[in-house]
């Protein structure tokens, strides 16, 4: 059985960790991804790079309009392997995190949350307000994973690519999803 994948994108700027993570599990034999692609992520996403929603759309192997509450990932009886929101908008986690589950972004991260699965945040802002932070610690509680898009400069990156590879590949690892490796691996000083 394929492990079901749901990802958000949302808002916030960073509209490529989502796109690349599905670009990714699509090379993925294994995986069935299962986006829902906020209004507002659609508009970063052409904005930030330049793709429409149908395009965004065509990456994911099941698409969920974000309004429709009713869709199969709003029950926990949907089993999944767990969800990404990449990236995360602060309106976003603060939905999550205060249980209004108006939408599905926000109805699939509570479900993904009680049935105790991987709940992946990748929140984006800066600088972060302490309601921004208190809305972290209390999804943290909660179990979910809070992963912000931070740069790994021990990697000695040289394109924005291998920076986003290398966050999107940490979330992979999260995720178990090991087939494949876009992590440049600490080896220790040497």
């Amino acid at each position: 059985m394929k492990k079901k994948i749901i990802v958000a994108i949302t808002g916030a700027t960073g509209a490529i960790y989502g796109t690349r993570l599905l670009e990714i599990l699509q090379t993925v034999d294994d995986v069935e991804s299962h986006l829902v692609l906020s209004s507002a992520g659609a508009l970063t996403a052409k904005c930030e790079l330049g793709l429409d929603k149908q395009s965004v759309i065509a990456l994911a192997d099941f698409s969920h309009n974000p309004k429709d509450i009713g869709a199969s990932i709003s029950s926990g009886s949907f089993i999944t392997h767990g969800m990404v929101i990449a990236p995360c908008s602060m309106k976003t986690l603060g939905s999550i995190a205060n249980g209004i589950t108006d939408n599905l972004v926000a109805r699939a991260a509570d479900v993904v949350l009680k049935e105790r699965r991987k709940l992946v945040v990748m929140a984006r802002e800066t600088p972060l307000n302490l309601v921004h932070l208190r809305n972290m610690t209390t999804l943290t509680e909660m179990g979910a994973i809070i992963a912000p898009p931070v740069p790994a400069f021990y990697t000695l990156p040289t394109t924005i690519d291998d920076i986003v590879n290398h966050s999107v590949g940490r979330i992979l690892d999260i995720l178990d999803i090991t087939t494949i490796d876009y992590v440049k691996r600490w080896k220790g000083l040497q």
